[in-house]
């Protein structure tokens, strides 16, 4: 009960191979060593016994004395065993197998990166299958559209209207905004006074301090669970994850169409109500006329 406590290893396995693998090196060095040794004195050897000595005196072989060939046939073995330790063991050895294996994981990594990005790009966040989906009492779509249901081209918004940017502050002012990837790298830097929340895949994301980043939009609306009123703020492909949780709609319908590559979805009239709108027009700081509307769930 009180004997001493038998000690464990404070080595990992993998330091231990590391051990096992250099101890062999030294071995194999070390006989390559001695190999030589012997072979020197060997050498040495067979020549007295011949020039000296008189042993095998007369036996020549292709009128070369025999132990010439004797130790070209022993230098042989001892570059052999050189290639072998040196050569051979470097390019067909066990570290030379873990720099291949390093070299093809790496490279399916960065494949697995460009494979993801692509995903990213063309198909909606998959939502977390163990969380369930449920209407967000406070969460509310902000967007600005064209009559074609554009919101931007290459990452960008296609017009500039003043009165919508002081609308979108006013209403997001002091709120969670939750968005993805790419809407958030469209801003110069994060807007004063509220919280920015990112969904995105990418591993080790780089923002700036007080930025939220998460991976799915459940994770995000967790985040934003002390606001009473959390916005949506982009891109096409949240906007369409959030619609079925959301319980308003705050859209600048912008009375023109546009080329775009980025669309906000259709709003089926049945499930929502235009509850306020207020028209626009266009005048000096406003090329296009323009509506706010606000929808709520019916």
């Amino acid at each position: 009960m009180f004997g001493k406590k038998k000690q464990t290893s404070q080595i990992d396995q993998e330091q231990l191979e590391l051990i096992t693998n250099a101890q062999q090196r030294i071995k194999q060095k070390k006989r390559l060593y001695i190999h030589f040794i012997v072979f020197l004195i060997g050498s040495v050897v067979l020549i007295i016994l011949n020039t000296v000595l008189g042993i095998g005196e007369q036996m020549t072989i292709f009128g070369k004395e025999w132990f010439v060939y004797a130790i070209l046939i022993w230098l042989s073995f001892l570059v052999y065993h050189l290639i072998n330790v040196y050569i051979t063991h470097r390019f067909m050895g066990k570290e030379w197998e873990k720099r291949q294996l390093d070299t093809l994981v790496s490279k399916q990594k960065s494949r697995i990166e460009e494979l993801k990005s692509k995903v990213e790009k063309e198909h909606p966040l998959p939502s977390n299958p163990e969380k369930k989906t449920k209407l967000n009492n406070g969460l509310t779509l902000i967007a600005a559209v064209g009559e074609n249901d554009a919101i931007g081209m290459n990452n960008e918004l296609i017009w500039h209207l003043s009165d919508d940017l002081k609308h979108f502050k006013t209403l997001t002012k002091d709120h969670c905004m939750i968005m993805g990837r790419k809407t958030f790298e469209s801003f110069p830097k994060p807007l004063p006074n509220r919280t920015h929340i990112v969904i995105t895949r990418q591993r080790n994301y780089k923002v700036p301090e007080g930025v939220i980043v998460v991976q799915t939009l459940e994770d995000a609306l967790d985040a934003a669970k002390d606001d009473n009123q959390p916005f949506v703020i982009g891109g096409g492909e949240i906007y369409k994850l959030a619609m079925p949780l959301a319980q308003k709609i705050e859209l600048t319908r912008v009375h023109a169409s546009f080329d775009a590559d980025t669309f906000f979805p259709k709003i089926d009239k049945t499930i929502w109500k235009e509850v306020r709108n207020t028209f626009h027009d266009k005048d000096d700081k406003h090329e296009y006329p323009f509506s706010f509307i606000t929808y709520t769930r019916s």
